[in-house]
């Protein structure tokens, strides 16, 4: 989070807060981003073409080669930036490591910070889309646990929502790993996140579980490694509409003693209308937020599933 702030930094592509340095001169303002999302996060704008010094407005590039490893060549001249691009990139890599970035949002098609599907012309002369961008394929690799998105994809509101909440979850375990918490705080940590985590990959959930029942095992710094891998992995994972209902119901179960056989139907008939697709997340989630609040149930308080990323986002209330 931002010294500044407390908030997430998020590293962006420049074009996407409205910053004109696109070859044309131009701009690819993002109003999710700017407006919305730019509340709660901190930005970091990054612009590979004019940071590894090319001038805007400039000659447009494209990918061609192998796929796997593509040269960065301007439209026209044929020139090839590639060593420049990674030259530059190794540089600003190092650089963004101090930022403590929680995520990042490329501009899809770019060929320096596309995230996939990047048009790679082969010597046909036709493209294909199989390509990554030459800085996004070098920032990934740099940073294989950190959220990373383009603002194309997050025009769906299950991708953003899927996004959004790792940004926030991953920052949280950064903060916890920075301040080189103890062995019991990592096993609250667990504990708080355990139905965030179910609702995302039971089988992972478990396996998270089962390291952390090995906390007195392992070195710190091990056990903070291989959790981190597992955390990020189950949360990649997409929620469905029948792991948040299964959710759901396990959170209803510490209730049972507390409701009236009414109540609990209710419940039940709540659930499955959205487990049908019926009703957005919001409404069951409300529904167990109020029992937990009028029933002062401290384990289910401490979950993080019941509030993942900011209420004012709105992100589940798509059905």
């Amino acid at each position: 989070m931002s010294l500044e702030t407390g908030r997430p930094r998020i590293g962006v592509s420049s074009c996407l807060l409205g910053e004109k340095v696109r070859f044309d001169g131009g701009h690819k303002r993002d109003h999710f981003l700017t407006d919305t999302f730019g509340q709660f996060v901190d930005w970091v704008p990054v612009c590979p073409e004019v940071e590894c010094g090319l001038p805007v407005p400039r000659e447009s590039m494209h990918l061609a080669g192998d796929p796997e490893s593509p040269r960065l060549v301007t439209t026209k001249t044929n020139e090839d930036m590639t060593a420049r691009m990674k030259r530059w990139a190794r540089g600003r890599l190092k650089e963004l490591e101090k930022e403590e970035l929680s995520g990042f949002v490329f501009k899809s098609r770019s060929p320096s910070s596309g995230m996939e599907r990047v048009k790679v012309y082969g010597s046909s002369g036709m493209p294909r889309k199989v390509g990554v961008g030459i800085f996004a394929r070098a920032f990934m690799d740099a940073f294989p646990l950190t959220p990373v998105e383009e603002e194309g994809r997050l025009h769906d509101a299950n991708i953003r929502e899927n996004f959004v909440e790792r940004v926030f979850a991953m920052e949280r375990l950064r903060k916890l790993v920075s301040r080189r918490a103890s062995r019991r705080e990592l096993v609250e940590f667990q504990a708080s996140h355990k139905l965030q985590l179910m609702a995302h990959s039971p089988k992972l959930q478990k396996e998270t579980g089962r390291l952390i029942a090995r906390v007195a095992e392992l070195k710190p710094r091990e056990l903070y490694r291989q959790y981190a891998e597992l955390f990020a992995e189950a949360l990649r994972q997409r929620a469905t509409l029948g792991k948040n209902a299964n959710v759901l119901q396990h959170a209803m179960g510490y209730f049972r003693k507390d409701l009236t056989s009414d109540e609990r139907q209710e419940a039940q008939e709540l659930i499955e209308s959205y487990r049908r697709g019926h009703i957005p997340l919001i409404v069951p989630v409300t529904m167990v937020s109020h029992y937990v609040r009028k029933y002062d149930t401290e384990y289910l308080r401490n979950q993080t599933y019941l509030e993942p990323h900011p209420l004012e986002l709105k992100l589940r209330n798509h059905a």
